[in-house]
C-alpha cells in the first residue's frame, strides 16, 4: 500500500511538474509569438515610411523638373502674345481671334501648371479643376477654331471632388484630341446628371481620326482616372465619321 501511494504521489507530482512546464512553456511561446509580430509590424511600418518617404521625394524632384522646363516656356508665350495682341490694338487693328485663343490659352496652361505643381508638392491628388470650369474650356475651344457647342442633361448638383474633376479632365482631352486629329470638324459636349451616374460624351464630325484609336498618355491618362473611380470608358470612331468619347462615373457619396 506504501508502495501504491508513493507512485501515486510520483505521478502526481510528475503531472503537476509537467502541466507547470507545459504553462511555463505556453506563456514563453506567446511571449515569442507577441515579440516577432511587434517586430514585424514595426518593419512593416517602416517599409511603408521609406515608400512614403522615397514617393515624396520623387514627387518634389517631378516638380522641380516641371517648373524649370515648362512654367518658364509657357510664361514667354503668354506674354509674347499679349505683347503681340497690345501692338495690334496699338496699331488700330483687332488681335486674330487665333492670337487671343494663345494668351487665353497659355495663361490657362500657367494656372494648371501650378496647380499641379502644388499637388505635386502635396499629398493630395487633386487641383481644383471641375464641371464648373466646362463653360471657360469650351468657348477656348471655339476660339481656337473648333466649333463645340455644350449641353447639360439632368439636375445639375454638387459632385465628389475625384468625379468632378475626372469629368473635367475627360472633356479637356477629348477637346484636345479632337483639334489635334480630326480634321475640320464640329464637336458636342453633353453631360448628363442621373440618379447614380454621371455620363460625360464628347462627339466630333471629323473625317481625320477613322481609325481605332492608337494608345496614347493621353487616352491612357483618361481610362485611368475613369476606372481608378470604378467608371467606364469608351474612345471609338463613329459609325460612318467622327470619334466619340463616352464616360460613366459613379456618383455614390454625391450630396
Amino acid at each position: 500500500m506504501r508502495t501504491d501511494r508513493g507512485w501515486r504521489r510520483l505521478y502526481t507530482t510528475g503531472w503537476l511538474v509537467s502541466a507547470a512546464v507545459g504553462v511555463v512553456a505556453a506563456v514563453q511561446w506567446n511571449a515569442r509569438l507577441r515579440e516577432v509580430e511587434h517586430r514585424a509590424e514595426e518593419a512593416e511600418r517602416t517599409r511603408d515610411e521609406v515608400a512614403r518617404r522615397r514617393a515624396v521625394e520623387e514627387r518634389l524632384r517631378i516638380a522641380r523638373e516641371l517648373h524649370d522646363s515648362l512654367t518658364h516656356s509657357i510664361s514667354v508665350i503668354k506674354v509674347q502674345a499679349g505683347v503681340a495682341a497690345h501692338l495690334a490694338r496699338k496699331n488700330g487693328e483687332e488681335p486674330s481671334d487665333a492670337l487671343l485663343a494663345i494668351q487665353e490659352a497659355s495663361s490657362d496652361a500657367v494656372r494648371e501648371l501650378r496647380a499641379t505643381l502644388d499637388v505635386l508638392r502635396r499629398e493630395d491628388d487633386l487641383d481644383g479643376s471641375g464641371l464648373d470650369l466646362l463653360p471657360a474650356l469650351v468657348e477656348r475651344a471655339r476660339s481656337s477654331g473648333l466649333p463645340t457647342t455644350y449641353t447639360v442633361h439632368g439636375d445639375p448638383r454638387s459632385l465628389p471632388p475625384q468625379v468632378d474633376q475626372a469629368a473635367y479632365r475627360v472633356v479637356q482631352e477629348a477637346l484636345t484630341n479632337v483639334t489635334r486629329h480630326a480634321g475640320k470638324a464640329t464637336a458636342s459636349v453633353q453631360i448628363t446628371y442621373g440618379a447614380s451616374t454621371l455620363t460625360i460624351r464628347i462627339d466630333d464630325d471629323g473625317t481625320g481620326s477613322r481609325q481605332p484609336p492608337v494608345p496614347g498618355y493621353g487616352l491612357v491618362g483618361m481610362r485611368e482616372r475613369v476606372t481608378a473611380l470604378s467608371g467606364h470608358l469608351q474612345a471609338k470612331p463613329g459609325a460612318s465619321r467622327g470619334f466619340t468619347v463616352l464616360a460613366e462615373l459613379p456618383l455614390d457619396g454625391a450630396s
